[in-house]
């Protein structure tokens, strides 16, 4: 299946096509291991921001040291399958750091979503935004659906 993933090499050329376009970009970024209702709403409500979404989304080296030895569930290449299905996203990005503040640098969206378990000030590249008069947005997240939820409420019926 052909997937919606961009090479950190070729991402100057894509920026500068949209910019040219001009394009709002908006970013996001997460984990999304196991793809579920609260992500899939999220993400609609990202799109909605601007004229393109891009996700940075985590290798499974980068999720293991976030989450633990036992995550991801899905591995980095069935992730980006899965959200390259979903037509609120435009483009996916994987980064191995911790956090996606070189991502955010490099690309200079006009808005970053992020959900509502944080405030605006507290997202990493908050600052970053600032700087350039970029903006911060936090979206309410789908109450009762998480990721942590499912993988719970699959070892209880276990």
């Amino acid at each position: 299946m052909k997937t919606k993933e961009i090479q950190r090499d070729t991402l100057p050329q894509h920026l500068a096509r949209w910019r040219f376009l001009d394009k709002k970009i908006v970013f996001t970024n997460g984990v999304f291991d196991i793809l579920h209702r609260g992500h899939v709403e999220y993400l609609s409500e990202a799109r909605k921001q601007g004229d393109l979404l891009i996700v940075g989304l985590n290798t499974d080296a980068s999720v293991k040291r976030l989450k633990g030895a036992k995550r991801p569930v899905n591995d980095e290449s069935a992730r980006t399958v899965m959200l390259s299905a979903l037509c609120s996203v435009d483009h996916i990005i994987l980064f191995d750091e911790d956090t996606p503040i070189e991502l955010i640098r490099q690309i200079r969206p006009a808005v970053l979503v992020k959900g509502q378990d944080y405030k605006a000030e507290e997202v990493v590249g908050y600052d970053v935004l600032q700087s350039y008069g970029g903006q911060v947005i936090t979206i309410p997240l789908t109450e009762g659906f998480s990721t942590t939820n499912l993988i719970q409420k699959i070892q209880d019926f276990g």
